[in-house]
């Protein structure tokens, strides 16, 4: 999977929402059917959703659907609807552990093959929103249709009311659900994890904080709640001009210390080798996965 540093939720019961969607420049963007649609609305949502994709896929939007979860499956209305080209993957909310995801798989693989699509072709990012999932991180992570994991610790949302913490703006609370989720994912070969969600939409300063420091634990992108949240979001988890210009130099060092006979230098007072150099390119190729 491709890497995604802002992931927009948009409600499936708003049309004019929808029609925006190429404005607000998300690396991928959550057609909801989920917690953001009333119950009533839920159908006309559905077909809402079904009839934006074939138009949105077409401009080169990265698209994915939360479907809802029935009380013994994953809403086959849902999935029928909305698995079609054109869709990347479906969001699963509130799974229990890897056994839901085994279900899941075969309900999507079963609608891909009677409709004619690679099966395989639709991926699945579970959101760990239970005190189980979180525990079974690693086994859902390592899941073949698995793209990646969420791990979302929104103040009063469902992991929080699982776990059983109280949500601070500092985050400490949520440091080992996060961590568990990053590890899982990495450990799983699958090295492109989500967190999120800030729900304070306008304050965009704690946002920073909040992106900051869910970078520094090993995320790669979000999962936010308003358009106003992509541009920082993007920004947090792009290198910036000053850290691409310090991995440069690095190499640059680097390779001059190789054509010399050596593979240990200082560099900025810092001593560095493969390692470290490994680590440079790494996050300079990730920049000009963003650029491409």
């Amino acid at each position: 999977m491709k890497p995604i540093r802002s992931f927009l939720f948009v409600p499936g019961n708003r049309p004019s929402g929808i029609a925006k969607i190429p404005t607000f420049k998300a690396d991928a963007v959550v057609l909801d059917l989920e917690d953001s649609v009333p119950f009533p609305l839920k159908p006309e949502a559905r077909k809402t959703v079904a009839e934006a994709i074939p138009g949105l896929s077409a401009q080169g939007q990265r698209l994915f659907v939360r479907v809802n979860k029935s009380p013994y499956a994953y809403d086959w209305d849902d999935l029928n609807a909305v698995i079609q080209p054109g869709l990347e993957g479906l969001v699963m909310s509130k799974p229990n552990g890897p056994e839901d995801v085994d279900m899941l798989t075969q309900i999507v693989s079963e609608i891909e093959w009677r409709k004619g699509m690679e099966v395989g072709a639709v991926s699945l990012i579970p959101t760990l929103e239970t005190a189980r999932s979180a525990q079974f991180a690693y086994e859902i992570a390592c899941r073949e249709r698995v793209a990646t994991l969420a791990g979302a610790s929104a103040k009063n949302g469902d992991v929080a009311r699982s776990i059983g913490f109280q949500w601070t703006q500092e985050g400490l609370e949520t440091l080992y659900f996060k961590s568990q989720v990053v590890l899982a994912c990495r450990a799983a070969g699958k090295p492109y994890p989500l967190g999120g969600l800030w729900q304070d939409v306008h304050d965009l300063e704690g946002l920073r904080r909040s992106l900051k420091f869910n970078r520094q634990l090993g995320f790669s992108g979000e999962m936010v709640l308003h358009p106003s949240n992509v541009g920082p979001c993007n920004e947090a988890y792009t290198p910036g001009a000053e850290e691409v210009a310090y991995y440069e130099g690095m190499i640059k060092v680097f390779e001059e210390a190789q054509a010399q006979g050596r593979a240990a230098v200082l560099y900025e007072g810092e001593h560095i080798d493969y390692a470290h150099v490994k680590t440079a390119r790494q996050i300079l190729d990730l920049v000009k996965s963003f650029q491409a």
